[in-house]
């Protein structure tokens, strides 16, 4: 398979200024394709044409946005095997996760952001009634005080303008559809920068939405390895509003550049899953608990934000639970993607495979026990990490406190005297981070564990699941993010809150 793409700029396909580099197959370290290397002046111009068709994307009906989202969906279905071969290839996700959580989400998205175009986008208030009273000055006469009467009011939604969307390496086709679909829904143009290690996938979307007949200008793709690509997708005086998946240390950097000219912000940043399993979870609970963990051992190869890597255990089920994981982890099969069977592939890169190296070998200098994995797979290629379950952590360990973003769960043991202070041991040891993305309690009492979750400084909690309901809103506390979206959240993101006011 081999691809080489151009920049999608203003409706047109043009050839970068820098030419282009590889994109590499992670688990058979061969080249894919061909992504373009654009210049600054480039990724202005995208931000200048995206500006230019605001005037007119923004008045277009509710029905032809969602007419030209429908389409697109329609596209990509069409060609969903075409799309996840290359998605498995550029990301090294298996291909059950290539086509069910990659491409299928993808359309997924677009239809439900055709349906969510036609969402109502005004909302009646209640009218205010004003009492007539004297003395009023001429200023306050002139807005209607001082006199008996009743204002009406409106709020409604409004496209915020120019998106800028950068978009993760972890997911390429979810991730970019869950901020251009919404944006386009609400009329709103965009500018997409996707990561470097797997843009090939955004600029099949973005010909989809071409034959679509998505309107020049109103999506852009410009790709690059530069950090200068990225800043100026930000950066430009065109844009409106960034939204940003992606790493904690850069959604700061984005957030202070779009700060000095006060753009609105999406970012879903950096998380640090903590799993509570309290003691009186049953078998079926720990099995399932042990289930819903085992989940970052293989999803994404554990390169997933929302995974619940920080396991906060009741002493009573320990040995239990770190049994029963070891087991779960022995028994994927970890290899090449494209192979039937495989459940954990490669992580991005050999640069990321030896960043989560390196985490697991500080964890076991600061004691912790590698109860499995630790050691790197004996295949011929590929950048593989051996799913890994640490023992005995603490809550100053790096492993605990930082994002690794690969197939390891470090395992934090607590003792409690009674039910309450194991409540309250387990609440303090959970936000006792820097991230609040989704954290998850595992009890056989719902209402401790809706207790505890409603406690825990994170966006959202998984009470019993790692499950989720697509129409939830989705985002983090703390340096996990800024700002919800996901269903009609994502609607209310990519648009400005206006009201109209005027007398009865």
């Amino acid at each position: 398979m081999s691809a080489r793409r151009r920049l999608f700029i203003g409706g047109e396909w043009v050839e970068p200024d820098h030419g282009h580099y590889e994109v590499v197959n992670p688990a058979t370290e061969k080249v894919v394709g061909l992504a373009p290397e654009a210049s600054t002046e480039q990724v202005l111009a995208a931000a200048a044409a995206a500006r230019e068709a605001f005037a007119s994307w923004s008045r277009t009906t509710p029905e032809e946005r969602a007419g030209v989202l429908s389409r697109a969906a329609s596209i990509l279905r069409r060609d969903c095997a075409a799309y996840a071969d290359l998605a498995r290839a550029e990301s090294g996700a298996t291909t059950g996760t290539a086509y069910g959580m990659q491409v299928a989400v993808a359309v997924g998205r677009f239809e439900r952001y055709a349906k969510g175009a036609l969402e109502p986008v005004e909302t009646a208030l209640p009218p205010q009634v004003n009492e007539a009273g004297g003395g009023t000055s001429h200023a306050l006469k002139a807005m209607g005080a001082g006199r008996a009467g009743i204002m009406g009011a409106v709020a409604g939604r409004r496209p915020v303008g120019v998106v800028t969307c950068v978009t993760s390496y972890n997911n390429p086709w979810a991730n970019p559809a869950g901020k251009v679909a919404p944006a386009l829904a609400m009329g709103n143009t965009v500018v997409v920068k996707p990561a470097p290690q797997d843009p090939l996938s955004v600029y099949g979307m973005a010909a989809a939405l071409a034959e679509a007949g998505v309107p020049p200008g109103v999506v852009n793709v410009v790709s690059g390895t530069d950090v200068a690509v990225g800043e100026a997708a930000v950066a430009s005086p065109d844009v409106d509003m960034v939204s940003f998946t992606g790493s904690t240390a850069v959604g700061q950097r984005i957030g202070e550049v779009c700060g000095r000219d006060l753009k609105r912000q999406l970012m879903e940043l950096g998380g640090k899953g903590a799993a509570i399993v309290f003691d009186d979870v049953g078998e079926k609970g720990l099995a399932a608990a042990v289930a819903g963990i085992g989940t970052t051992f293989s999803f994404y190869s554990g390169q997933i934000c929302t995974a619940p890597t920080r396991v906060i255990v009741q002493r009573g089920v320990y040995e239990a639970l770190l049994s029963q994981l070891a087991a779960y982890a022995g028994a994927l099969k970890v290899g090449d993607p494209a192979e039937p069977g495989t459940v954990v592939g490669p992580v991005i890169s050999a640069a990321h495979r030896d960043r989560v190296e390196a985490y697991v070998e500080d964890a076991r200098k600061e004691g912790a026990r590698v109860v499995t994995g630790g050691e790197r797979p004996t295949l011929p290629t590929g950048f593989y990490v051996a799913p890994t379950l640490l023992a005995d952590c603490t809550p100053g360990m790096r492993a605990v406190r930082e994002e690794i973003f690969g197939p390891v769960v470090s395992v934090v043991p607590f003792d409690a005297a009674t039910p309450e202070e194991a409540e309250e041991t387990a609440i303090a040891l959970a936000n006792d981070s820097d991230y609040g993305l989704i954290d998850y309690v595992w009890s056989a009492d719902i209402t401790r564990a809706f207790r505890v979750a409603r406690r825990l400084r994170t966006g959202g909690v998984g009470v019993n699941t790692v499950g989720r309901n697509m129409e939830a809103p989705f985002g983090g506390f703390k340096k996990s993010g800024v700002g919800r979206d996901v269903g009609s959240y994502a609607l209310h993101a990519y648009s400005e809150l206006q009201s109209i006011v005027w007398p009865g």
